[in-house]
């Protein structure tokens, strides 16, 4: 029998690296996600595909249940296969049913969005898997990947949230955010990938003390979410840029790619890489075009 399981992508507005000391951030989750489709197979064997949003094949691989057991990675050469083997490897540590009462799988994966743009290939998969298993997703997070966990509330949520960890426990607050100025919100991917893990590792080495940045982004994180005029927004936003500049010792990538734009750029997750969000009284199509920058979405098509 067939068993299929989605989970939403998500979009870190505001709290980007502050989240994993306990700020408060705002994050919506996308109309893009991943399916995990199961079904029973034999030879005690997994057999993996990971298709991309256009059908074709970035991950195939089979893999025996001993290897998930005992978290076989011979292969330094496939940094995925032994990433999927460590989740797989977790998730059994929780509840090793999926591997002691079946006799193997026939496991596909699907992403409605292009697994380059960094809307939470990995998240999506984690919940995914936590759903098929039902093990706590953020459990399985903890025990793998690491990382805040609102990626994971954004996959199980169908609105936008308020996210913030508690002594270590995610606290997620659903709310309505339907500003009218969204036909002014874009998002823009900058062509290039950005590791999670690397970012968050530069973050921690160079924070110093951050309870006065917290304070300051949970207010930012109130002025965004609570913003009825499109001004308020942009100067919570562009606030919210200069704080986690000088946190991150790093120039604003307004300052660093779009000096001249007539509006407010916005990082998004990890700085450097992926989208950011864009907001201008004009459609900025044609300057991010003219600026070898293509894939610009409008908020309607990108947030749920």
């Amino acid at each position: 029998m067939k068993k299929t399981f989605y989970s939403n992508g998500k979009l870190l507005i505001t709290g980007e690296y502050v989240v994993l000391d306990g700020a408060r951030a705002l994050a919506l989750p996308t109309k893009f996600g991943q399916n995990l489709i199961i079904e029973e197979s034999d030879n005690n064997l997994i057999h993996w595909k990971s298709h991309d949003h256009d059908g074709s094949i970035w991950f195939e691989e089979t893999i025996p249940f001993s290897s998930v057991i005992e978290k076989k990675q011979n292969d330094n050469l496939n940094n995925i296969k032994n990433t999927l083997i460590e989740i797989l490897h977790e998730a059994y540590k929780i509840n090793s049913n999926f591997i002691t009462e079946s006799k193997g799988y026939k496991i596909t994966t699907e992403l409605t969005f292009p697994k380059f743009w960094g809307l939470g290939t990995s998240s999506t998969l984690i919940n995914n898997i936590a759903q098929w298993l039902e093990i706590d997703a953020y459990q399985l997070l903890k025990n793998s990947f690491g990382g805040s966990g609102y990626d994971l509330a954004c996959a199980q949520n169908n609105t936008a949230i308020i996210y913030q960890l508690i002594e270590d426990r995610p606290v997620i607050e659903t709310i309505v955010f339907h500003p009218e100025f969204t036909n002014k919100i874009y998002f823009v991917y900058l062509n290039k990938k950005q590791s999670s893990k690397e970012a968050i590792a530069s973050y921690i080495e160079k924070q110093g003390s951050i309870e006065k940045t917290i304070t300051i982004i949970n207010d930012l994180t109130k002025k965004v979410s609570n913003a009825t005029e499109a001004k308020e927004f942009a100067i919570a936003l562009q606030k919210h840029e200069i704080e986690m500049s000088n946190v991150l010792e790093l120039s604003t990538v307004q300052e660093a790619l779009f000096e001249d734009f007539n509006g407010v750029i916005k990082s998004l997750g990890a700085w450097g890489g992926d989208f950011v969000l864009a907001i201008s009284k004009e459609n900025p199509t044609d300057y991010f075009k003219e600026r070898g920058f293509n894939i610009i979405i409008p908020y309607s098509e990108m947030i749920l």
